[in-house]
């Protein structure tokens, strides 16, 4: 029993293994307590050495390292240096980025548009472009995005926390990488460098722009519409023209866009707010990008250089539209006529002219117009606002294109080149025009009736002969016009100036265009030659006349009164005054009233220029004011009669002798009838 109470050998087997497990569990629990106070003594030490500060901007930081790498920000030490260029970067990181550069690793590709890239997690970020994904969530309302920067930057509008600040001038911004780009606006660095030519940008993303223009490769390509760009974020934003979706929305209406910047735009509206000013002109703008472009309009500087030519551009999109001159390339077809364009933009607007769409809406009358710069001009009859001033005539006007187009009166450019003979010209439109006459290319045609025309403008006035359209409006009577010209035209009435005066006779005209013309009255210029005969006038519309009255025969325009046909609906709508007796053009200095324009000019010069006569005939002593009366006295003497029936031997020396007679004819085909 001894040995019973000393415990079986089983019993003190047992105690003895659950001793060691007791002794294993101790120990276990042991360490557990030994790493829990580790990990509390180092979130003990982190949360001590948050205490590290930065000297020069408050940054704080868990690491000493992490510290020494923030201060290089200040100081500006790159200790990575690259060993096959200049190269050198203040982490290692971006070191091994740049090298891998340089060996061309981008192993990561994009199945769906060819993108290729270094890291494993770019190229996820990527794809959402293509799925949508925007895991991304704002906690205070539905916002979502793809990237966590953007939801930071998003943030900041509720927060209003803006942490990083520029020393120069104030400007704050969420990321401290905006802040890094914003310091080399005021420095002038440009540490990105073109290994190709002397180019150097602030940003990788414009060196990458850059590049592209040397080696032609856009590996960014939109699986929607083929659209191809050398920069990811371009392709970013083109996907956003694809979805419905416009995460930017104004607090003031419901309007929302695609992007950002276009909101701000549209938030001006409401506040009135433009804080940038040209101090040359006045003009106030709600972005420094639109004062920048602006600016180019005083200095003349045009950055944007072709490559294939000396031409060279104030902005990006009139570059892109030169550059499509040497490609000839048009891949925008319309399906309604034989129109193509370069650009997908051009096409939408061109459209309208089928549609009769009308997008651009004004707040203040019922006007609304197919372009944003038709628009424009007319919000200006409104507000009075022309923001763009010529330096050298003080001409104003409401389109900076428009401003480009008149400073080229002073200049005397032509920028647009023929490439079938010397022809140049001011304007894209004259050179297109002129262009037409070479291929005989009639691109605009009309679906109501089959006119077809080498401009786009003259389809746009001809289809309001159709709708009886006129839009422009007379705020002083009941006049209204279908072009603006002729509204302006008509205005000059009502102030009863002509600041344009021949230097010959004293003859004062509305516009500029109507002195050029009464110009080849002294000089006898007949600049519209026809192509079939030896014909020559001074008019454009004189010329067509000809063309329809002597080579086609053709006079679509009647008169339902007495069966008088025309070549011109303006001639027409003269003849109809016959019967009506209406007499629409009032002489300012008496009471006579006339027809026409025509016989008005010449009752001014008559009766109230005070003018000499300055076209004498050398066989007797008449006088006259214009060239064309001369040449038609001279017939007296030499006996001239040109103008010839189609139908008998009569000949006339004057075409309305011509016409009488031709009556005698239809009269006798009506009694025959």
């Amino acid at each position: 029993m001894a040995s019973a109470s000393k415990g079986s050998p089983t019993e003190v087997s047992q105690k003895s293994a659950g001793g060691k497990k007791r002794k294993a569990g101790n120990q276990v629990a042991l360490s557990k307590k030994k790493s829990t106070d580790n990990h509390s003594q180092l979130a003990k030490q982190h949360s001590d050495q948050k205490s590290l500060v930065c000297g020069e901007c408050g940054y704080k930081a868990p690491y000493k390292s992490a510290l020494s790498m923030h201060m290089r920000i200040h100081t500006g030490e790159k200790p990575f240096k690259c060993d096959r260029c200049d190269y050198s970067a203040a982490r290692k990181s971006q070191l091994d980025y740049h090298i891998a550069k340089h060996n061309g690793e981008e192993p990561y590709r994009c199945k769906r548009c060819g993108f290729r890239t270094m890291y494993r997690y770019h190229l996820t970020v990527h794809m959402r472009i293509h799925t949508g994904e925007k895991p991304y969530k704002c906690d205070q309302c539905d916002f979502a995005a793809a990237r966590k920067s953007a939801l930071v930057e998003h943030q900041a509008k509720h927060t209003g926390k803006k942490p990083y600040m520029c020393e120069e001038c104030g400007y704050r911004t969420v990321h401290k990488s905006y802040l890094t780009v914003h310091k080399k606006t005021h420095t002038g660095e440009k540490p990105f460098k073109c290994d190709q030519c002397d180019y150097s940008a602030v940003r990788k993303c414009h060196l990458d722009i850059h590049l592209a223009k040397h080696t032609g490769e856009k590996p960014f390509i939109c699986g929607e519409c083929g659209f191809k760009t050398a920069v990811m974020y371009n392709l970013s934003r083109h996907m956003l023209s694809h979805s419905d979706d416009k995460p930017y929305k104004c607090d003031q209406c419901d309007y929302s866009a695609v992007f950002k910047t276009t909101l701000n735009n549209h938030k001006a509206k409401h506040t009135g707010d433009k804080p940038y000013m040209c101090k040359e002109c006045g003009y106030k703008t709600t972005q420094q990008y639109y004062l920048s472009r602006h600016m180019r309009t005083h200095t003349g500087e045009k950055p944007y250089k072709c490559d294939q030519c000396d031409y060279s551009a104030a902005t990006k999109s009139t570059l892109q539209s030169h550059l499509a001159t040497h490609t000839r390339e048009k891949p925008y077809k319309c399906g309604e006529c034989r129109y193509r364009t370069a650009f997908k933009s051009t096409l939408t607007r061109h459209m309208r002219t089928h549609t009769g769409e009308k997008p651009y809406k004004c707040d203040q009358c019922d006007y609304s117009a197919p372009t944003k710069t038709s628009f424009k001009k007319h919000v200006a009859t409104h507000t009075g606002d022309k923001p763009y001033k010529c330096g050298d005539c003080g001409y104003r006007t409401v389109t900076k294109f428009d401003l480009t187009k008149h400073r080229r009166t002073h200049t005397g450019e032509k920028p647009y080149k023929c490439d079938l003979c010397d022809y140049s010209a001011a304007n894209k439109s004259s050179l297109r025009y002129h262009v037409a006459k070479h291929t005989g290319e009639k691109p605009y045609i009309c679906g109501e009736c089959g006119f077809r025309t080498a401009k786009k403008y003259n389809l746009t006035k001809h289809m309001k002969t159709h709708t009886g359209e006129k839009p422009y409006k007379c705020d002083q009577c009941d006049y209204s016009a279908a072009n603006k010209s002729r509204l302006d035209h008509h205005l000059a009435v009502h102030r009863g100036d002509k600041p344009y005066m021949c230097g010959e006779c004293g003859h004062r005209t509305v516009t500029k265009y109507d002195l050029q013309k009464h110009l080849r009255i002294h000089t006898g210029e007949k600049p519209y030659k026809c192509d079939q005969c030896d014909y020559s006038a001074t008019e454009s519309n004189h010329l067509k006349t000809h063309k329809l009255a002597k080579h086609t025969g053709e006079k679509p325009f009647l008169c339902g009164e007495c069966g008088f046909r025309s070549t011109q609906r303006t001639q027409l709508t003269i003849h109809m005054r016959t019967h009506t007796g209406e007499k629409p053009y009032k002489c300012d200095q008496c009471d006579y009233s006339a027809a026409s324009r025509g016989n008005l000019s010449k009752h001014n010069l008559v009766k109230h220029s005070g003018m000499e006569k300055p076209y004498k005939c050398g066989e007797c002593e008449y006088a006259t004011m214009r060239q064309n009366h001369l040449s038609q006295h001279m017939r007296k003497h030499t006996g001239e009669k040109p103008y010839k029936c189609d139908q008998c031997d009569f000949c006339s020396a004057y075409k309305n002798a011509l016409n009488k007679h031709m009556k005698q004819h239809t009269e006798e085909t009506a009694e025959e009838v």
